[in-house]
């Protein structure tokens, strides 16, 4: 019986030093708790800056596609304006003729005189518009290169915040907790670079 006893009262003892060692290395692990929630966070800050990063890359495309639009416009009113001319260059070549002929007649001198001055009132309507919409095409590409701008800068946060996540996955398997210090610096360095991104818009 007492062998029973001793044999039990060892097994209290292993399971009791077994207890304590778990207590011990959960107590020596538990700053990795802290590891997941910080890559928890570094995740959500990473999956923002994604987020932000595609909205500059859509403006930078919508705002090349209104460049050229414009472009293409203005394009059309100088064609317009280049047609208007011709046909101000042929009644100038029709006045010219009838002031070579002695004595023209006044009603059709008026009225090819008139041409000329609506072709050049028009052409001076047309060039006004074009340089508008010219105008509205360098502004479009303007926004289009500080979006693209935007999205590289964007695009290097989300980087760095890959690398920072990385970085603590390899802490959690290794349990180096130098790694941890390594990927929050490196998290830290990820969000300013987001933040400056998002102060520059």
């Amino acid at each position: 019986m007492s062998d029973h006893f001793d044999e039990l009262k060892g097994l209290v003892a292993t399971l009791e030093a077994d207890r304590k060692t778990q207590k011990e290395k959960e107590k020596r692990d538990a700053w990795t708790k802290y590891v997941s929630l910080s890559m928890i966070c570094l995740a959500v800050l990473a999956a923002i800056a994604t987020q932000r990063g595609a909205g500059y890359s859509s403006a930078t495309m919508k705002q090349l596609n209104e460049a050229t639009f414009n472009q293409a416009e203005a394009s059309d009113q100088w064609a317009f304006y280049q047609a208007k001319g011709i046909k101000q260059s042929i009644y100038e070549q029709e006045r010219d003729r009838l002031d070579t002929v002695g004595n023209p007649d006044p009603k059709v001198l008026a009225s090819v005189t008139g041409r000329i001055d609506r072709y050049e009132n028009e052409k001076k309507q047309i060039s006004a518009d074009a340089k508008k919409l010219e105008a509205k095409r360098d502004e479009a590409r303007s926004a289009a290169t500080l979006a693209a701008d935007l999205a590289r800068e964007m695009g290097l946060a989300t980087t760095v915040f890959q690398i920072a996540i990385a970085l603590g996955g390899v802490c959690l398997v290794v349990k180096k907790r130098w790694l941890w210090y390594v990927s929050m610096g490196t998290g830290t360095l990820a969000a300013a670079q987001m933040f400056k991104v998002l102060l520059l818009k």
